[in-house]
């Protein structure tokens, strides 16, 4: 215990943490809750300091009793709540124990809860090539929005009807970043790519048929993109898309 408190006062005489930093990490310190649940659970409360978005969590293989611990501590903290991957059975186990303000969303695999309702400057238009892309971009659009951000929803949009697109563009580059999310040969993030001026984040998907490969088809054809400078993120990671907006857009409002 001493050699953690010491700990604490040594990181903020070197500058390594803040004032309020310290004032929480004592307070944790001195209650004993910063580290529960056998030691296997641990809150990182300031990484909207320095990554620019708070902490968030990823539902799944956690047990009902490890996400009713996290998500009540984070509600109690009046701390946004973005939990990912969180399947309809372990939802309905913790529904009735959580606030009734906390939502779920069954298509995205999503419970969020908006604490602090602070609108910043900035919008992500987040794209679907087909309908069964929608969850993937579910996940990147509550993202979006838990930091603060407006998200703007065009979904089936694909290039099997690539008048579809047309028909949304003018309304997409009106976005400050865009997200597009597709499987099969995963081609719309290229067109929009050559259309639009601001950031483009690729989300390939898993959805298509034998030779998609499990969604390899697509994050190859988009990491060969030759609409250049197009982001491309993991497979079905609708979520790391979404951060990578919030990044963008944080920069953004800082110049």
């Amino acid at each position: 215990m001493e050699e953690n408190l010491s700990n604490i006062l040594k990181d903020f005489k070197a500058g390594r943490s803040s004032l309020e930093e310290v004032l929480y990490l004592l307070d944790e310190h001195k209650s004993g809750e910063r580290r529960f649940l056998n030691g296997h659970v641990v809150f990182d409360m300031f990484r909207e300091n320095r990554c620019g978005f708070p902490e968030f969590v990823f539902g799944a293989n956690k047990t009902a009793g490890q996400l009713l611990e996290i998500i009540n501590r984070l509600y109690e903290k009046k701390s946004n709540i973005l939990v990912t991957r969180l399947g309809n059975d372990t939802f309905l186990e913790v529904k009735n124990k959580i606030p009734e303000t906390i939502k779920y969303d069954s298509l995205g695999k999503v419970l969020y809860h908006i604490s602090k309702k602070v609108k910043k400057n900035g919008a992500v238009a987040i794209l679907t090539a087909g309908t069964s892309d929608i969850p993937v971009a579910l996940e990147a659009q509550y993202t979006v929005e838990v930091c603060g951000y407006k998200a703007n929803a065009f979904f089936d949009i694909g290039v099997a009807g690539i008048h579809r697109v047309f028909n949304k563009i003018e309304d997409i580059k009106k976005s400050d970043v865009v997200i597009v999310v597709a499987g099969m040969e995963g081609a719309l993030p290229s067109v929009i790519g050559g259309l639009v001026s601001v950031p483009v984040i690729a989300v390939p998907t898993s959805i298509g048929y034998g030779a998609a490969l499990g969604g390899f088809t697509a994050m190859f054809s988009m990491l060969n993109s030759c609409a250049n400078g197009v982001t491309v993120v993991n497979i079905d990671n609708g979520f790391g898309a979404g951060c990578a907006a919030v990044r963008y857009l944080n920069s953004h409002s800082s110049w």
